[in-house]
């Protein structure tokens, strides 16, 4: 069969973006939507999907496409006069829609199309996409009076701002500190990959020696392998202390006042909506029917892994003790004997697997695997206007040689980009006539850059972190449905989005799939399974102690978002110090304030959500068992993960798909499984 010519998608001309002339372009765009508002109202009596939902969706549109590539480049490339203008334009648009939201006139308009017999004339998506929007307006204040309404936009107005600078105190925390060295006998124990990454740091500063940053590719390797004690702990004091009162940051960039602000705000935003807290109402779009269904879920996790946590951090202190004479380990010596133990116990270490990760061959072999699940085939394609010259455009096609979607490609740390790793959307699915708008992503991590002739080479860690990534980026790009509000991940509940990413990882860890991504960067040769069978063995190591932390953090915002509370930083530690006495089993310096860069809750969309990455978890691994009865390659089972699964967007409930695929309801076993802990209680999704 020929190959569909790809369709090209008006994509953003990166090069061509003027920080000056945002302001006004934005300005443009939302006066022609107010003015085309106005014109569907005036023009019609009786709505219907034609003269309201798609002059609607079509607005929205709009303003996605211009306003997602500013968007994108706060968060990759930011500076002084783009943080500037989109700000300015944030302030914009936020008021814009919270105007349009709560739209009276315009409520009542589709209020009109639900209760109209055409509805039931409208297909079942059709008929989701207004169910959505009417509870969105209800959620967004459209029944309050004028007064409550003013009050309402001046708190999401404030919120925006104060969320926005939430996540730039952050970003310049990381990057406003870094540490020279000029005496090499100070970074033993340091891979030589690592210390090639300080030196470019240094050089690029025009200083000698080695610079380390609080980047995650320059900060982690130090905690993990640097012998020397106090860098390790002068280096976690910096990281843990990111944007507060605490440690040797700018205290002008502390984000505890911030926190009071948004917490505060939040709390009178939801009570205005008639909620009693923040929670209930985040709750109100997620697949969690009530708090209670939330912390009994989190708290039956505790109980099942407590345990087996407190056992790992007795096996670490023992082996610090009896092998290396410590008989005290501190949070910034946790990593360190960590990886001494792992080498001890499995006879390999991280760096030893990563010439066998080269960022070309985990790239080709991703592609690779998708073509085998699902008949998938990635193309790149040249001459994209990009952002920054390390940036990959690729186009999806299927089996039927259909163009399906195409992602942009940014995989290293640098300065002026936002840390951590993350998909966000550029171009949203629409079909207009017999106009068909195909998808497009941004995809990002921060790895390590290529060094002079060697290519980037990852940790089995980030190979896990970028086929996560991949996976919210097929869910986005793989989607059918042509109706933006329910396409892709658009209108998934948040705690269910998370299944496509987290289900990709788990091909990570089977030999398959491994053969695949795994080819030592100047032999060419496969992992030795001598290698591979460590790294299975050590799966699970300290994997309790992982999911007590990652329950701690879930606990946290959620019962930041629940219970009652004044929202003093005092308060707020407290808080975090009562779920630590519970979930940790390390020990935190005072001067830790890792809430004040909690970025995910703070700024991120994650707020009384943090719970999602657990409760999807469930999901992906109980996804993924039908795999491991079928067959990890089993284009039957893989297909019918593309149909009923990463097809389907937002269109109808994750309860119902999920049971479609799998012919059952969720069940917790298969994630203790794979997490190496014994299921002895009834921790698991509800339906």
């Amino acid at each position: 069969m020929n190959k569909q010519k790809v369709e090209t998608n008006i994509l953003p001309a990166f090069s061509k973006i003027v920080a000056g002339e945002i302001v006004p372009a934005i300005e443009n765009i939302l006066r022609q939507n107010t003015a085309e508002l106005e014109r569907v109202l005036n023009q019609n009596n009786h709505y219907n999907w034609d003269n309201l939902v798609i002059p609607m969706e079509e607005m929205n549109d709009r303003l996605n496409k211009f306003w997602s590539p500013i968007r994108h480049l706060h968060s990759v490339a930011d500076n002084n006069e783009l943080r500037s203008s989109y700000n300015v334009c944030l302030e914009k648009i936020t008021t814009y829609s919270t105007e349009l939201m709560q739209n009276h006139e315009l409520f009542l308009a589709y209020s009109q199309i639900a209760e109209s017999e055409q509805f039931q004339n409208l297909n079942l998506i059709q008929k989701k996409v207004i169910d959505n929007i009417l509870r969105d307006f209800r959620l967004s204040g459209v029944g309050l009076e004028q007064q409550e309404k003013e009050t309402y936009k001046n708190i999401v107005q404030e919120l925006s701002s104060l969320q926005s600078k939430f996540e730039e105190n952050v970003l310049d925390a990381t990057h406003g500190w870094s540490k020279h060295i000029t005496d090499r006998s100070m970074l033993d124990g340091l891979p030589e990959t690592v210390l090639d990454l300080a030196k470019k740091n240094a050089n690029e500063q025009d200083f000698q020696g080695w610079l380390f940053t609080l980047d995650f590719p320059s900060y982690f390797p130090v905690m993990q392998y640097a012998d020397n004690r106090l860098l390790r702990e002068e280096m976690y004091e910096a990281y843990a202390t990111r944007a507060s009162d605490q440690g040797p940051g700018d205290s002008k960039l502390d984000n505890g006042p911030l926190m009071e602000k948004i917490l505060t705000l939040r709390s009178e935003q939801t009570k205005l909506l008639g909620f009693e807290t923040y929670a209930e109402y985040s709750l109100a779009r997620k697949m969690a029917e009530s708090p209670d269904e939330v912390l009994t879920f989190l708290n039956d996790l505790v109980t099942q892994s407590i345990g087996s946590a407190k056992a790992d951090i007795n096996e670490l202190k023992d082996y610090a003790k009896k092998y290396h004479g410590q008989s005290v380990l501190n949070p910034w010596d946790i990593t360190y004997y960590s990886e001494k133990l792992r080498q001890h116990k499995f006879d390999f270490s991280q760096e030893e697997l990563k010439p066998y990760f080269p960022a070309p061959a985990v790239i080709s072999g991703m592609f690779n695997l998708i073509n085998r699940l699902y008949g998938l085939k990635v193309e790149e394609r040249k001459d994209i206007d990009i952002w920054h010259s390390d940036v990959r455009f690729f186009d999806i096609i299927d089996m039927q040689g259909v163009h399906r979607g195409s992602f942009y490609l940014d995989l290293y740390a640098r300065r002026q980009k936002r840390s951590g790793a993350w998909m966000d959307e550029c171009i949203i699915r629409k079909k207009l006539g017999n106009e068909l708008q195909r998808p497009v992503a941004y995809l990002c991590c921060n790895f390590t850059p290529p060094m002079d002739d060697r290519p980037s080479l990852l940790t089995h860690d980030e190979v896990t972190t970028l086929f996560h990534e991949f996976g919210h980026g097929l869910h986005h790009m793989l989607t059918l449905i042509d109706y933006p509000p329910v396409s892709g991940i658009n209108g998934v509940p948040w705690d269910a989005v998370e299944l496509p990413s987290q289900f990709m990882e788990n091909w990570c860890w089977e030999r398959e799939s491994i053969d695949l991504i795994g080819k030592h960067y100047t032999s060419g040769n496969l992992l030795p399974d001598d290698l591979f069978n460590k790294i299975i063995q050590a799966k699970n190591f300290q994997s309790a102690m992982q999911m007590v932390r990652q329950l701690e953090f879930a606990l946290f915002d959620f019962r930041l978002h629940f219970e009652e509370n004044d929202y003093t930083q005092q308060s707020i530690q407290q808080l975090l110090d009562e779920i630590r006495a519970t979930t940790a089993v390390i020990t935190t310096p005072a001067y830790n304030r890792f809430q004040n860069n909690f970025t995910h809750v703070f700024s991120g969309g994650y707020a009384a959500g943090y719970y999602s990455y657990k409760w999807a978890e469930v999901l992906s691994a109980d996804a993924f068992s039908k795999f491991e009865e079928k067959g990890i390659f089993d284009r039957a089972t893989g297909e019918e993960f593309l149909h009923t699964i990463l097809e389907q967007g937002g269109s109808r409930e994750p309860m119902e798909l999920f049971i479609e695929f799998r012919g059952r309801k969720p069940s917790v076993e298969p994630l203790l499984r794979h997490s190496g802990i014994a299921n002895s209680g009834p921790a698991g999704v509800q339906a």
